[in-house]
């Protein structure tokens, strides 16, 4: 990794960080809810009803009731895991590609 790469992967680092912080540190004693909270108080609002769920999801009719905490972590967590080795495989295989390509025009120019 050259000189310029590790500069530009430490500033898009530190970019990343104040992003996650500044609005911690802007919004002191804010309520950071879900989207889900937030969407049915709005329409609530906005009808004047309270909103009613169109279904009920798969694993709360399976398992018959609200699915645990710790279950929904879990899920949450293997989730996020396929989708990190997905776009790790697809970056990998990009970065590979880049370097056999060099690599052949180095022969063809031989």
């Amino acid at each position: 990794m050259t000189k310029k790469n590790k500069a530009i992967v430490v500033v898009l680092l530190l970019l990343c960080v104040v992003l996650i912080v500044s609005p911690v540190l802007a919004l002191r004693g804010a309520e950071f809810g879900g989207s889900d909270d937030a969407g049915s108080v709005k329409v609530a609002e906005i009808t004047g009803e309270e909103y009613e769920p169109w279904f009920t999801p798969v694993f709360e009719q399976m398992l018959g009731g609200e699915v645990p905490g710790e279950l929904e972590s879990l899920m949450f967590c293997v989730q996020t895991g396929i989708g990190v080795g997905v776009i790790a495989f697809f970056l990998g295989r990009f970065v590979e590609r880049k370097k056999q390509e060099a690599i052949r025009e180095k022969e063809q120019k031989q």
